[in-house]
């Protein structure tokens, strides 16, 4: 059963709907109710992303890649359109863009030029500053992983309507950015 069988699956074995499925705290056997709706929904998060990425970090294992690798080497791949220069990104770009921030982009670079897929080139003016650009191969590899990966997606959150998705997406974002601050006291 994978983990997005499970997350769909109600404890009788049968589909869990809306109104059915386990809150996390029955989930996860917690006997007292969580201390802030803010602590359960931040647990929620975290949980759903473990189980929506085992089946991720398994199909980019069985290629060779990891997460982490494969978000690069699709910066990589964006970075050969319209790029000012064309078709390279400097590693510290790469570490801005990544999905999940990773504390040593230059590993996850290694690893990819280790495979053929990415190759390093100096910064011409400042040598301190180190390049990185697709090659064909890495171009070749995503081009066969793209179809896969979209019905990956499909597989895992398909089951969610249009304007669900929307609201997610939507509610997600806004719980990425701080809160305004508070207004200051009045005298």
């Amino acid at each position: 059963m994978t983990p997005t069988q499970r997350t769909r699956t109600a404890p009788s074995g049968r589909a869990a709907g809306a109104d059915t499925a386990p809150s996390l705290q029955q989930e996860i056997g917690k006997r007292n109710p969580f201390d802030l709706p803010e602590q359960e929904a931040y647990l929620n998060l975290i949980r759903t992303a473990a189980c929506l990425n085992v089946e991720f970090e398994r199909f980019f294992r069985d290629h060779g890649l990891s997460v982490a690798t494969y978000n690069a080497l699709r910066i990589l791949r964006g970075a050969t359109i319209g790029a000012k220069p064309p078709g390279r990104r400097a590693c510290s770009e790469i570490g801005d863009q990544m999905v999940a921030q990773v504390p040593d982009v230059t590993r996850v670079v290694d690893r990819i030029e280790q495979l053929g897929l990415a190759e390093r080139c100096r910064c011409e003016n400042d040598r301190r500053v180190v390049y990185v650009r697709i090659t064909r191969k890495g171009i070749d590899l995503l081009a066969r992983l793209d179809k896969p990966l979209l019905d990956l997606h499909r597989g895992q959150l398909g089951h969610l309507s249009r304007r669900e998705l929307s609201d997610l997406n939507k509610l997600l974002v806004k719980a990425r950015k701080p809160p305004p601050p508070p207004p200051p006291p009045r005298a």
